[in-house]
């Protein structure tokens, strides 16, 4: 079926049309009935008549922060419309998936859940960059679809497709709404797409396909949706993009332009952190001194994603990554020497076409030099329609093999030893999976477990490590120091004149060992690429997906429960504008040997009194 664009009018989507975030009238959405097959001797169940907006939708997503936050836009706006979002596909009237394009392994497993999806004979509608890049796919064919720039669009979609009808949004040419209603996954956190697409043609990307070309939001609707979301109680905002650094090169800006409006919009108190997401190397080389002053600023995490790749040169070149080594060694180099207890992650691709073993051994390396506490560790994976997936592929056994030495090259290091006794601030908003520790981040992003009520959820408060393994660290959050308030605006010279001062201050107090976080610790210690392994960040990651969901089974966050719309969020809750003192209560474990002599010792004590009652009556008992 060809693509169904909008029916806007001869203004088209540039000129007129409804606003960007209102939802436009059926009649505007082209749609193709189902063709009976002739194949099929009986008619197919049709779907049940109900009115719109009372079914429940089924919402999975796979991929990046930035396909989270197009779901938790989908999920919000088909909430605001009257229907219910669940996680349970059994009992769902209709499935959304969201999918991912970047390796094999995330669309064999949207492959698997459509299976499932027409298996169960439930309407089902496709989204993100699969259909986006891929239109044709044959796991496709007579599935609603809507495109990554088609997410305000979804209702009806929906709606269509519950009738029965085949819908195929794709293609247009503006940016949809920052202001679309929004049920957040984690109510304390939003993730904030600050552009579109990239600037770059690395030959074994699929997400550029689609994606497409850089498309930045202005600087004036991100600093609108920051105001919004932090008076509604958010407490982590999360930007999110392809590749950040590259933003506002299409509408005559940059990033640190965008960051410095944005920090001026953030509680002074520190109520609400910003982080920075994945940006490469290329686009970053020539404000490496203004992204560094923003990320000494203390409502800002002292991290960033910088992926690598690979070690050698010739690599990167036939993966036309646009960058050396030694201009990412200058990245890392320049970040940690400016930015105190500064934390860099990164990703490395084993086994592109034509790696020897000299390319890998660079690599190994560039790991071994910097031992970054967190390096994403990948297979190459060719993808349909890539350039690399037309170059000769190194031989399987060698890449399993390559990827597994990497692996155990990066589990040797120790990056957590030597922060036990000491005391960070930490800024709690997640709950683990098992029930029991929340989740917390130092300036740094380096995780910390603590056991706490879910009350603290949404505060920060400084805690003590109390020890360290592989993959995290614990503490325990001291008494008396959990805050929660929001201090009065201020303007954004006096925000600047503030962060000079607190620059002062942190070199002059602030800092932990080997490239830890702090937010106000013993001393400054800039970072050497060896100080930059010794200290630990959110937990570490290789490429072998089963091994990676073994290792972080214990530390896979559970999503905070009460996600809210975006009009109906925590902007009532009272803690916002004011300063509360949470005392700490922990959740101490009683053990069974402690219950059963306390028992035992009830026991005994009853029947003692049970025997000198009967004693006493006996004695008492007149004698005939």
């Amino acid at each position: 079926m060809e693509d169904i664009e909008d029916v806007l009018g001869p203004a088209g989507l540039a000129g007129g049309g409804a606003p960007p975030g209102l939802r436009l009238p059926l009649s505007t959405v082209a749609v193709k009935p189902k063709r009976r097959s002739s194949r099929v001797a009986q008619t197919p169940p049709q779907p049940e008549a109900r009115i719109p907006g009372t079914q429940t939708i089924y919402v999975k997503t796979f991929g990046c922060s930035h396909n989270q936050s197009d779901s938790e836009y989908m999920s919000g706006q088909l909430s605001a419309f009257g229907y219910a979002i669940t996680d349970e596909p059994e009992g769902a009237d209709l499935w959304l998936i969201n999918t991912c394009t970047v390796k094999n392994p995330s669309q064999s497993a949207m492959t698997t859940l459509i299976s499932k999806c027409k298996n169960a004979n439930k309407p089902l509608v496709v989204a993100g960059c699969v259909p986006q890049g891929s239109q044709s796919l044959k796991e496709l064919e007579g599935i609603s679809i809507i495109g990554v720039q088609q997410i305000d669009r979804v209702v009806e979609v929906v709606e269509e497709t519950l009738k029965g009808h085949e819908v195929r949004l794709l293609s247009r040419k503006t940016l949809p709404s920052l202001d679309l209603p929004k049920v957040r996954k984690n109510k304390f956190i939003e993730i904030l797409p600050i552009n579109v697409g990239c600037l770059g043609a690395c030959t074994y990307c699929k997400t550029k396909h689609a994606r497409g070309h850089l498309g930045s939001y202005t600087i004036d609707s991100l600093v609108g949706r920051v105001k919004t979301v932090v008076s509604e109680g958010v407490r982590e905002i999360w930007l999110s993009s392809e590749d950040t650094g590259a933003y506002g090169r299409d509408i005559g800006t940059n990033l640190p332009n965008l960051l410095n409006a944005i920090v001026a919009e953030l509680p002074v108190d520190r109520s609400t952190m910003l982080r920075i997401g994945m940006t490469n190397p290329p686009f970053i080389l020539e404000h490496l001194k203004e992204i560094a002053a923003v990320l000494r600023h203390p409502c800002v995490y002292s991290f960033l994603h910088v992926p690598v790749q690979s070690g050698s040169d010739a690599v990167l070149t036939a993966m036309n990554r646009e960058y050396t080594v030694g201009e990412f060694r200058k990245v890392v180099d320049t970040l940690c020497e400016l930015v105190p207890g500064m934390q860099i992650a990164t990703d490395i691709i084993c086994g592109f076409p034509g790696e020897t073993d000299e390319d890998f051994a660079e690599t190994v390396n560039l790991v071994r030099e910097y031992q970054l506490p967190q390096v994403h560790i990948s297979q190459f994976y060719p993808r349909p329609g890539t350039p690399a997936a037309r170059m000769k592929k190194v031989p399987s056994n060698d890449v399993k093999k390559r990827s597994r030495e990497l692996t155990s090259v990066f589990e040797s290091f120790s990056p957590y030893q030597g922060m036990e006794g000491k005391v960070e601030r930490i800024w709690i908003t997640e709950i683990a999976t098992d029930g029991v520790h929340l989740v917390g981040h130092t300036k740094g992003y380096i995780q910390v477990l603590v056991i706490a009520p879910d009350s603290m959820l949404g505060t920060s408060a400084d805690a003590k490590i109390t020890s360290v393994g592989r993959w995290s660290v614990f503490g325990e959050v001291i008494e008396g120091s959990v805050v929660v308030g929001e201090a009065p605006k201020q303007t954004s010279s006096e925000l600047q004149k503030e962060q000079k001062q607190n620059q002062v201050e942190e070199a002059g107090c602030c800092g932990t060992d080997s490239c830890g976080t702090c937010a106000c610790s013993d001393a400054v210690q800039h970072c050497s690429p060896e100080q930059c392994g010794n200290t630990p960040d959110a937990p570490q990651t290789s490429g072998d997906v089963d091994r990676q969901e073994a290792i972080q089974s214990t530390l896979v966050r559970r999503n905070v429960e009460g996600s809210t719309k975006a009009s109906e969020s925590i902007a009532a809750s009272p803690l916002v504008g004011k300063e509360q003192q949470v005392n700490v209560v922990t959740r101490r474990g009683v053990s069974v040997d402690t219950i059963l002599w306390c028992v035992l010792a009830v026991s005994f004590a009853v029947t003692v009194a049970l025997l000198v009652l009967l004693t006493g009556k006996i004695s008492s008992t007149p004698s005939y």
